[in-house]
């Protein structure tokens, strides 16, 4: 599961954050200072980190060389929306520029792209997921899927132990195509199969699938 550091001052936009995230699936730690933000930023234990500029103690740019330095991506959420503004954080290393208010849904896509572009890889168990080259193994050896089982295989990876009803992974893997209604079924019997998941990845009836974090 990855874990995600919200260095904010203003409660409320921290506790939005924190639930919106945690129904998608991640892990959420928060700092309300920037002290307290740097002391965090240095465990290294987190996958990203969504970072206000304005905070008490520490400024945002200075916890953003904190975060550089331990590899950990940055997406800032600002109040300060001038053009100068994104450029200087941009500039320095954030990976993503995001202006208050925001729509949480912007804010969540946001922060999948960026999970998925700086940690290319993931592993689950014996299993490793490239998502540069989209590229899944198994045991060491590469495991034939189709575009859209990796899309499908992604997409319950991401929101493990989470119910994820029928509709909205045909949204997500399929968009606008029509398909015949076993066309689900068949593709998770595949993966289930060829990635020995058949424990992991159940079957909710009436409702859609669950991806199992753990065994």
């Amino acid at each position: 599961m990855n874990k995600i550091l919200v260095v904010e001052d203003e409660f409320p936009i921290v506790d939005l954050i924190s639930i919106s995230l945690s129904n998608e699936g991640y892990e959420v730690d928060y700092a309300l200072d920037g002290e307290k933000g740097a002391n965090l930023i240095e465990t290294g234990k987190y996958d990203l980190v969504l970072l206000d500029i304005m905070l008490p103690k520490f400024n945002g740019y200075e916890l953003l060389e904190y975060a550089v330095a331990m590899e950990i991506p940055v997406i800032f959420i600002t109040a300060k929306g001038q053009l100068k503004d994104k450029v200087k954080g941009l500039s320095l290393g954030a990976d993503d520029y995001i202006v208050k208010p925001f729509e949480i849904e912007e804010l969540i896509a946001r922060v999948n792209t960026v999970i998925r572009r700086c940690h290319k890889k993931v592993n689950i168990k014996d299993i490793e997921i490239n998502l540069e080259n989209r590229v899944i193994k198994k045991q060491g050896q590469e495991v034939k899927l189709t575009p859209k089982e990796f899309e499908l295989f992604l997409y319950l990876y991401e929101n493990q132990d989470k119910a994820l009803k029928r509709e909205n992974i045909y949204e997500r893997v399929w968009a606008d195509e029509v398909l015949d209604t076993k066309t689900l079924t068949l593709h998770i019997q595949r993966i289930r199969k060829k990635l020995d998941l058949k424990d992991r990845i159940k079957t909710i009836h009436g409702v859609g699938y669950i991806f199992k974090g753990k065994e």
